[in-house]
């Protein structure tokens, strides 16, 4: 069946993504503005979100309901009906009916092919997956795994908006093979494993998000997941993963706690898990306070650094492995934490910089960068050097709605509250860059998806009721 929402973005010709994702931004703006509601400033559509809508399937939630009844003029239910006659498409602005657009650039005419053959192939995936009868088989498996690697090595370089609806598709997939009760014991080990991948990023793209709750709820099910594969480097590493939620969630004793019973139990582990889990703890001593604790375990992370042998964890990249660039960054954030102020740090914050100006560099992350430059700001203003802290962290204002994640909105929030105090807080550029900062936070694309929908957060993990080890 052909939708009238297919219809309409074919008749206005925003069959590619780009074109049809910015159309839609443009509406939440305006439909902010108009509603006089920030919350829906922000919002977006991935790639995958914009082939179900546009193929028939797939509901969005009430936030987006509203942005397409504003862009288009009628209502979800309207829009997922079929498509009516060519007559009643009258689209204001155009004079023409329905047509296939293949007068489009070529670029445009292979994008639209190469998404509707993108679709195909995935529902082939899902009845090659229902064929085996909730058995996993060996091609169901290798797409899984192939799934996570993708994603993993995806996560740290686009907004968590392109890749969640394929997180929570890969999850939904494997918990539904684990109570199939149908899967070899070693089968189940590798699902195990998988699940606990999965809901790992899950949990962190809830952090990306600002919703701390669903990510500890995400992390819980990672940690049973880790459990019951008896992996134990990723049983540490889920621990790292709850000191992270609980440390941008300004709990740092938890985060402290958290930190320290990964490093027990990757007491045996040489991976670079080993050497995260120290600098987790360095940060989370330092923002409670503890200067003696945080200089021992940054002393530490450099230690095990030496003795590190990749393993398993380590070969997914993204955020399973914790490369030297990484913990230089996690250095500085715990100096800046202790109010170290020195000539000595802000070099060093400029090379934690540095480190993560390179987009090439597979360890590259958008949001490490922008708490690299966030930090090299506090540092400079923690030597008065006041037009240097406007330069280092102008580069993150700068960044769209869609990368201004938590982590990232927080570290800003420290360079704004810093600029409350200390005997810069008084000069004309300080109050200036003082609002510039309360405007990148407030103009944020994050809300709590229970504000839009009163249900609970979408991102919530429905873990395997059953296991088969």
């Amino acid at each position: 069946m052909r939708t009238l929402l297919r219809a309409l973005v074919d008749q206005r010709e925003w069959q590619a993504y780009d074109v049809f994702r910015l159309h839609f931004e443009r509406a939440a703006s305006e439909l902010a503005k108009s509603e006089n509601n920030p919350s829906l400033a922000g919002l977006s559509v991935s790639d995958s979100t914009y082939q179900r809508w546009y193929y028939g399937s797939g509901r969005p939630h009430p936030g987006s309901r509203r942005v397409l009844r504003h862009l288009f003029g009628y209502s979800v239910d309207e829009l997922w009906a079929e498509e009516p006659a060519p007559a009643c498409l009258a689209d204001e602005g155009s004079t023409s009916t329905h047509t296939e657009s293949w007068a489009a650039p070529d670029t445009d005419v292979r994008r639209r092919i190469g998404q509707h053959v993108a679709a195909a192939a995935r529902q082939a995936m899902e009845f090659a997956v229902n064929a085996e009868h909730c058995v996993a088989g060996p091609e169901t498996l290798d797409y899984l795994q192939s799934e996570v690697r993708r994603i993993t090595q995806m996560y740290n370089r686009v907004p968590v908006a392109d890749i969640l609806d394929d997180l929570t598709h890969m999850q939904a997939m494997t918990f539904r093979l684990l109570e199939s009760g149908r899967t070899k014991p070693s089968q189940a080990r590798d699902l195990y494993l998988l699940a606990a991948l999965q809901s790992g990023m899950l949990a962190k793209a809830s952090h990306d998000l600002g919703d701390p709750q669903s990510a500890m709820l995400q992390a819980r099910a990672a940690a049973v997941c880790a459990d019951q594969a008896e992996h134990q480097a990723m049983r540490a590493w889920v621990r790292g993963l709850q000191s992270g939620i609980s440390y941008w969630a300004d709990r740092p004793d938890d985060a402290l706690r958290y930190a320290r019973e990964g490093t027990a139990m990757a007491a045996d582990g040489r991976g670079s898990v080993t050497v995260w889990l120290a600098a987790q703890e360095a940060r989370a001593a330092a923002r409670v306070g503890d200067a003696e604790t945080a200089h021992a375990a940054c002393c530490r992370a450099e230690e095990l650094r030496e003795h590190t042998t990749p393993d398993d964890l380590d070969a997914l990249g993204g955020n399973f492995v914790f490369p030297q660039i990484r913990q230089t960054y996690f250095a500085v954030e715990t100096s800046v934490l202790l109010g170290n102020g020195s000539e000595a740090l802000v070099r060093r914050a400029e090379e934690a910089v540095r480190g993560f100006s390179d987009t090439d560099n597979p360890h590259w992350s958008f949001g490490a960068e922008a708490g690299c430059r966030s930090n090299l700001a506090l540092a400079r203003l923690y030597t008065g050097d006041l037009e240097g802290t406007a330069e280092a962290v102008q580069p993150v204002l700068d960044l769209p709605l869609s990368r201004r994640n938590a982590g990232i909105v927080s570290s800003v929030n420290r360079v704004r509250t810093s600029l409350m105090s200390g005997p810069a807080r008084d000069a004309r550029a300080a109050d200036e860059l003082r609002e510039r900062l309360a405007a990148f936070s407030t103009h944020s694309a994050l809300i709590d998806p229970r504000q839009a929908s009163g249900q609970p957060p979408r991102l919530q993990p429905r873990p395997p009721r059953h296991s088969t080890l």
